[in-house]
């Protein structure tokens, strides 16, 4: 059975960091492409950025430039550093398969105000 843990969220002003992480625990992480999704308050969950097992990467084009995503298989973790934070990153930001699975963990809300 999968599980997701996000973690890392939290209140930051605009130009500022975060880093995201999600704990993954189920069958074999290292074989599964992983992405990042968020959602902001009255809008549908929208992409954010991908890893595959092979670690190619892709982003939105939204956060293209600002965000890097990465993984440690030896941890069973993917990463989110996200950086010059903007008021529209506000969301809660989940982690999932690529593409997605029925199951979601309870995300990490990223508020981005001064």
């Amino acid at each position: 059975q999968v599980q997701l843990v996000e973690s890392g969220g939290g209140l930051v002003q605009p130009g500022g960091s975060l880093r995201l992480s999600c704990a993954y625990s189920g069958s074999i992480f290292s074989s599964y492409n992983m992405a990042w999704y968020r959602q902001a308050p009255g809008k549908q969950r929208e992409y954010v950025a991908s890893i595959t097992s092979r670690y190619n990467i892709n982003y939105a084009d939204s956060v293209k430039g600002r965000f890097t995503i990465s993984r440690d298989n030896a941890k069973n973790t993917i990463y989110l550093q996200m950086n010059s934070l903007k008021p529209e990153d506000t969301a809660v930001y989940y982690c999932n398969g690529r593409p997605s699975w029925d199951y979601w963990g309870q995300g990490t809300q990223v508020t981005v105000s001064s």
